[in-house]
């Protein structure tokens, strides 16, 4: 049933003006003039900031003009903070939303119950009745996840819930092997499908040597994202490129660092600490894009990946939450993109826009005939160890007057949706999935958090 405060969301929306996309820039204007102290998510996630570099890598790969790659990553922030708003209104009647168009002008939202399809309509987005809930088809997962753990799952190497189809998707080279999977699982057959595929996911890294970062006496993968710690500098990237206490050195083959933790398989995720000779910056390497934060992007959205083999290519994400299996095991959680990658684009860098998506781990193809690549979020990463991403910084520029600070936000703190804080005596739901940091508390940063 949808829930009393979705009603009045829906009115502040209408008022406001919460989505902006192609076709829809009325409501753009009207948020402009009902409340200019308000920055919109384009302006909160710095969309205008994508550098030509990433912007070539978007025209090139998805076919698009320089003016349509703008509007995309624009709508795109939009689309994430209109989700989230919904999504926490629609509780557990939601069951999912996604990106349509050239320049993601089209949020679908899904529910469970007819009766919420006004209300998703009042927020610009097109409403989809479905039969299961997301939380439904994520705890199916799950319970894939755990079977999948004491088998082997070669040939049923990749499952997620796709939520544009509402089910659990199982790609097998054999049907059977996905059918014995899912009765392992005891996962009701009505919520689930099975794509017979002959992908066969690998983790992307070499040993033939070149440029990014090498480990131990030759293996080659690319650094993430750097990082911080205190005052201890380093960068994250994939586990499966080396081990705790591996040592690094930089593609000048001068000494780097020390791998401090690494988790693969069951994660693909690890985090170096450099020496004094190395400083972190919030640069993509190679590249001029610059790191503003780590706003996770919905399904559907564009995304990049920059990788010491092959440079930028740019693609969508597929789904979140995925589970996959190399030969070394299943790595759950990842994100499953249309990026083409290739060995030794490991540990690389996933960027959308301006914000931080993750690090790459494997997948099948390659940049000549295209491919499946899957990336290890980089928030977890961030949360497991610690870790702050090192970004420009870039808060609203005029900030609403938050009144008294204090409370339980907390800048360096990485939020999921539905998560709830409090702030100069207010409380705050989550509303997109982060890195907090200076400049986005919640009362200046609405495309991620909302007032309860």
């Amino acid at each position: 049933m949808l829930q009393r405060h979705l009603r009045a969301a829906c009115a502040a929306a209408a008022a406001a003006g919460a989505l902006l996309v192609a076709g829809l820039s009325g409501t753009a204007s009207a948020q402009s003039s009902a409340s200019p102290a308000q920055p919109t998510a384009a302006q909160t996630l710095r969309t205008d900031a994508a550098p030509p570099t990433l912007l070539g890598a978007l025209q090139r790969d998805l076919g698009l003009d320089r003016g349509q790659a703008e509007r995309r990553l624009a709508n795109e922030a939009e689309a994430g903070a209109t989700a989230g708003r919904l999504g926490a209104a629609l509780g557990t009647d939601f069951a999912g939303a996604w990106v349509r168009g050239a320049e993601s002008d089209t949020l679908a939202v899904a529910t469970t119950d007819p009766a919420d399809v006004p209300a998703i309509r009042a927020h610009g987005a097109r409403a989809v009745v479905v039969e299961h809930s997301l939380a439904a088809l994520d705890a199916a997962k799950a319970r894939v996840d755990r079977a999948a753990a004491h088998r082997a799952t070669t040939d049923a190497p990749v499952w997620y819930v796709d939520v544009p189809t509402n089910t659990l998707v199982v790609e097998a080279i054999r049907p059977e092997a996905a059918r014995s999977l899912l009765a392992a699982a005891h996962v009701d057959a009505s919520l689930t499908r099975i794509v017979k595929s002959a992908e066969q996911p690998r983790p992307l890294y070499d040993l033939r040597g070149g440029d990014a970062y090498y480990i131990g006496s030759g293996s080659r993968c690319s650094i993430g994202f750097p990082v911080t710690r205190g005052t201890q500098q380093g960068f994250a990237t994939a586990g499966h490129c080396g081990r705790a206490g591996s040592t690094t050195t930089g593609s000048n083959r001068v000494a780097q660092g020390t791998f401090q933790a690494s988790v693969f398989p069951g994660n693909d995720m690890a985090w170096v600490a450099t020496n004094s000779n190395w400083t972190a910056t919030p640069y993509v390497t190679g590249s001029s894009v610059q790191v503003a934060g780590s706003t996770q992007a919905p399904v559907g959205s564009s995304v990049c990946r920059s990788g010491s083999t092959t440079g930028w290519h740019c693609g969508t994400v597929q789904q979140l939450n995925t589970s996959v299996t190399y030969q070394e095991g299943t790595v759950s959680g990842v994100t499953r993109t249309s990026v083409c990658a290739e060995p030794g684009d490991s540990g690389g860098s996933f960027i959308s826009g301006s914000q931080a998506q993750g690090v790459t781990s494997g997948g099948s193809g390659n940049c000549s005939s295209g491919g499946t690549t899957y990336f290890q979020p980089i928030n977890p990463i961030l949360q497991s160890y610690g870790l702050t991403l090192k970004t420009t910084g870039s808060g609203p520029e005029d900030p609403e007057d938050p009144g008294e600070p204090g409370g339980t936000w907390a800048a360096g703190t990485v939020y999921q949706a539905g998560d709830t804080v409090t702030y100069g005596g207010t409380s705050y739901r989550c509303l997109q999935g982060h890195q907090a940091q200076a400049g986005w508390e919640p009362p200046n940063a609405p495309a991620l958090w909302q007032r309860q």
